[in-house]
């Protein structure tokens, strides 16, 4: 039971923008214009309260996300599932496919 918890405590402090598990961001999360830690997005997607990339497409973010669990070398499976939740994170939510 207590490792079912904390597997659903990391899913729900995922970034919403590439779904990393903010934890494990060496930053802490990304930063508001304000300079406080944002509690949605990291630092390598976002920073001063915007988007770093701001031009960047669903399908991008889906293929950035499987070729850093390619290169981690994580299974086909797990980069398969990671590619297909990110249109169900924040950022995404009102993307058209």
């Amino acid at each position: 039971m207590k490792k079912w918890l904390r597997q659903l405590e990391i899913e729900k402090n995922r970034c919403q923008s590439c779904g990393m598990p903010l934890q494990f961001d060496p930053q802490g999360g990304g930063t508001e214009s304000d300079g406080s830690h944002s509690r949605d997005y990291c630092s390598y997607c976002y920073a001063d309260g915007t988007f770093k990339d701001p031009q960047l497409t669903l399908e991008a973010m889906q293929q950035r996300v499987r070729q850093l669990l390619r290169k981690r070398q994580a299974p086909w499976y797990i980069r398969a599932y990671m590619a297909h939740r990110v249109p169900m994170l924040k950022r995404w939510r009102s993307c058209k496919r």
